[in-house]
């Protein structure tokens, strides 16, 4: 194979090899060259590590907002009677209920009864959203039914309340244990409204992911939820979950459509989109802070080719005496650059992935020995923190390492190469 297929001669590897491994006393920068392979192999791991949490909160927080609450609610525009009271509930929601069914874009359509009540359990009490849902509908939510953790047999839950985590640990209850349920709006009578107080059997908890869910979160058996909450033969809304929740304007079209335009749709981008959004523009902040700090690091194979070419500039007059070239010079010292910011790409890569995939071990070692939580579910929504190793997002990091090595590398390359051999003799 001819030589000049290859950009760089081995004999120019061997010297630059040779360069980077000479200590202070030979006129070499072995310390420096430490300093700068540390700091782009900690700057990339912390831009991965930045990027994969970044990722992981993201895809965590869409996965509870798709997996726990409806992709479209379907609504009455609200109205009022003479007294004031206002109103959203409709009677024709099995009709409605079967026409959003039968879209190809909608996998389930559930009616709902809901409502905030007062839920007391031993001598405490707390403020709750109650979910009024058919057995057989709740199963389709993937975060109740299928959570991370949960306790007993949601297959009873005809029987008594699907209760949230939070909810359970407010009340000092588990499943087998009663909740008294205390609606403001109960039964009218000649002396006014009386409140409605109900008690019901804790069947299945569960932890949908999110504190703020789990906190406030009851579900209870559609028939029950409409004896309970006076919608005999009603529905507040329609709880629809479709086939491609990033297509969701699309599909609120085709539900006002089928509707007539009679209803009025709330979609999960309408009540998150604007936290979404913000959290979007957090990342790009952040990947930008991180952006700069792996230049910082790489700044450094500044100063240290400057003194190795300051070092060795009769050598490099040497090499220029024996017929060495300009471009041969420039690559010499371009591969001292170069060869620091690869190892430190390696090793700030192979340890940014370490801690993308041991996030939680790593974290519960903190926990350990600083004797308390690091992360703050209350605070922060999610139970831990989640990390999602992406292969753009690796691949992204180490081509922005790579080229801000290679782009500030040139520069004290080329003055090694302009280096006027005669010069740098003189005084020898």
């Amino acid at each position: 194979m001819s030589k000049k297929m290859y950009i760089f001669s081995n004999f120019e590897f061997l010297i630059a090899w040779r360069y980077l491994r000479s200590k202070r006393a030979e006129g070499g920068i072995s310390t420096m060259t430490w300093i700068s392979l540390i700091g782009i192999s900690l700057s990339v791991f912390a831009l991965i590590a930045t990027l994969s949490v970044r990722s992981g909160f993201r895809a965590e927080l869409v996965d509870t907002i798709l997996g726990a609450n409806a992709h479209v609610t379907v609504y009455k525009q609200p109205t009022k009677d003479s007294k004031g009271n206002v109103y959203r509930s409709f009677k024709d929601y099995e009709n409605v209920n079967s026409i959003i069914s039968s879209l190809n874009s909608v996998s389930r359509a559930a009616p709902l009864i809901r409502g905030q009540v007062m839920a007391s359990a031993n001598a405490t009490t707390t403020g709750v959203d109650v979910f009024g849902i058919s057995p057989e509908n709740i199963l389709s939510i993937r975060r109740v039914s299928d959570p991370e953790t949960s306790i007993g047999n949601i297959k009873n839950f005809s029987k008594g309340l699907a209760v949230g985590s939070g909810v359970a640990q407010t009340l000092n209850v588990s499943v087998g244990d009663e909740i008294k349920l205390i609606s403001p709006s109960g039964v009218k009578t000649a002396f006014g409204a009386s409140p409605r107080v109900k008690t019901f059997e804790v069947q299945y908890v569960f932890s949908a992911g999110r504190h703020d869910m789990d906190k406030v979160r009851i579900y209870m058996p559609f028939r029950i939820a409409q004896e309970y909450f006076d919608r005999d033969n009603l529905a507040d809304e329609i709880e629809v979950l479709v086939n491609k929740p990033d297509q969701i304007e699309e599909i609120v079209e085709q539900l006002s459509s089928a509707t007539d335009g009679k209803f009025l749709f709330w979609t999960w981008k309408d009540a998150s989109g604007n936290y979404l959004r913000a959290l979007e523009i957090e990342d790009n902040v952040m990947f930008v802070i991180m952006s700069i700090l792996v230049l910082i690091a790489t700044m450094n194979i500044i100063s240290g080719l400057v003194m190795l070419v300051k070092n060795k500039s009769r050598d490099i007059a040497i090499l220029r005496t024996i017929g060495l070239s300009e471009k041969s010079v420039l690559r010499i010292f371009f591969l001292c650059g170069a060869i620091t910011g690869i190892l430190g790409t390696f090793f700030g890569t192979l340890l940014g992935c370490v801690f993308a995939v041991y996030v939680d071990s790593i974290f519960s070692f903190i926990n350990l020995i600083s004797g308390g939580e690091v992360w703050d579910p209350t605070i922060r929504g999610i139970y831990s923190i989640p990390a999602q190793l992406r292969w753009e997002d690796v691949l992204t990091s180490v081509l922005i390492s790579i080229g801000l090595t290679f782009s500030i590398t040139y520069f004290p390359a080329r003055r090694a190469a302009r280096l006027d051999p005669i010069e740098a003799l003189r005084y020898e």
